[in-house]
């Protein structure tokens, strides 16, 4: 007579599969490990039913009662299985839940001339350049004649002309010709199609000076008097459209061989006038030409910063900000050495707004420094934009003529203050 077998062929590779009436409660784990299995095979309770792209998983054991299931089979190549389709209808039910829900995925595409404008106008020249790189359908869009590119220019550079040599170019939808600049043919084509090179140009010369003092910084000066002209123009008629917009022009002075200036002169309008802030004495002066030969100066003083000590040279950083047809300057000092050798700067001061405009004549106004004399010297350029320190007030006392004193200079009076 023939026992019948206690086990089951696969029970030593596989204890957890013995046959259920031969021990007790063996039913109660099958049922558990089949609810655990059910459990893996199901979506996740946070799936949001978006339609992405599914993800291979791993190859499942497949759980056989019969003989032979240690050995693992191979599957036919190219075979549909269940558990492939189970993957692929997930998706698709999750596809068509997201359709039932009324969710889709909306192309990039569809984002440009509206929503992408309002959030590419928060973003700066950098930025910019790393959506150029990053998307062409956006790099388009960003050199449209209204796009991202001409945002950052306006707001960098409005109210601004360059000095180009034979002629002046503002940042705004003015063309250029081959021979309007001092650059090569292919160069002067692609400013006048591009924002973004109108941007580089801009961002590249207006920190410099106009020739013979040309590049973004001056090392000396071989004569006295000399005036150096910076490369970037101021259009007062136009920023008197945008009361909102200023310009702010900020000068590094790392050395000094004897006296320089800042100031702000209407030459290039056919004048004869120039709003002039000395660091050194915290003055600032309005001074007309009434003649030329022999030269004669006259106009009026008035001290808004304390003054240096005696034999003191100016070193620091000094600024001119322009807004609302009002004049402000800045001032900073170089400041001590400290025991390490480093130099922290002195605090910004600011002798507020105090003049207007109504001096100049015409609406081009030309910034330069004016150096008393020759010598070595270090000075550049350190800011061309709209942001100063900090938004200055007007100052009462230089609204007020009685409180300015008298200028007069010529050949053989030459002026003090």
């Amino acid at each position: 007579k023939r026992s019948p077998p206690t086990t089951r062929p696969c029970a030593s590779q596989h204890p957890s599969m013995v046959d259920t009436a031969d021990v007790p409660g063996r039913h109660l784990r099958l049922l558990d490990m089949a609810s655990q299995m059910l459990d893996k095979l199901r979506p996740p309770p946070d799936d949001d039913g978006s339609d992405v792209a599914c993800q291979p998983e791993a190859k499942r054991r497949r759980i056989t009662f019969k003989p032979g299931c240690g050995k693992r089979r191979e599957r036919p190549h190219a075979a549909a299985t269940p558990c492939t389709a189970g993957a692929q209808a997930s998706c698709h039910m999750g596809s068509r839940t997201a359709k039932a829900a009324g969710v889709t995925n909306t192309p990039l595409a569809a984002l440009v001339g509206g929503p992408y404008f309002t959030v590419a106008s928060w973003l700066e020249s950098v930025d910019l350049c790393h959506v150029d790189a990053a998307c062409r359908l956006l790099h388009a869009q960003n050199s449209l004649p209204s796009g991202p590119w001409f945002g950052v220019g306006d707001r960098m550079y409005f109210g601004m002309e360059l000095d180009i040599g034979p002629g002046f170019l503002a940042f705004d939808h003015q063309q250029l010709q081959p021979g309007d600049v001092s650059i090569d043919v292919s160069a002067a084509s692609s400013v006048s199609s591009s924002w973004k090179a109108r941007c580089q140009l801009f961002h590249h010369l207006a920190p410099s000076f106009s020739p013979p003092f040309s590049g973004h910084e001056i090392m000396g000066v071989e004569h006295p008097d000399e005036v150096a002209y910076c490369r970037c123009r101021i259009r007062a008629d136009l920023l008197a459209r945008r009361p909102d917009r200023g310009i702010y022009v900020e000068v590094e002075v790392l050395a000094n061989a004897d006296n320089l200036s800042l100031a702000v002169v209407d030459f290039e309008g056919g004048g004869r006038s120039s709003v002039t802030f000395s660091p050194e004495t915290g003055a600032v002066l309005r001074e007309r030409k009434v003649r030329e030969s022999p030269r004669a100066i006259e106009g009026t003083y008035i001290h808004l910063l304390p003054a240096a000590p005696p034999g003191r040279k100016f070193e620091g950083s000094m600024g001119m900000y322009l807004a609302d047809g009002h004049l402000a300057f800045f001032r900073r000092w170089k400041g001590e050495t400290g025991f390490l050798g480093n130099t922290s700067p002195t605090a910004w001061e600011s002798t507020g707004f105090c003049t207007d405009l109504k001096w100049a004549l015409g609406s081009r106004l030309s910034m330069c420094l004016a150096f008393r004399d020759d010598g070595a010297y270090h000075v550049r350029v350190a800011k061309v934009g709209f942001s100063p320190p900090w938004q200055p007030q007007a100052s009462k006392e230089a609204y007020r003529e009685d409180t300015w004193s008298l200028l007069y200079g010529d050949d053989d009076h030459p002026l003090a203050i």
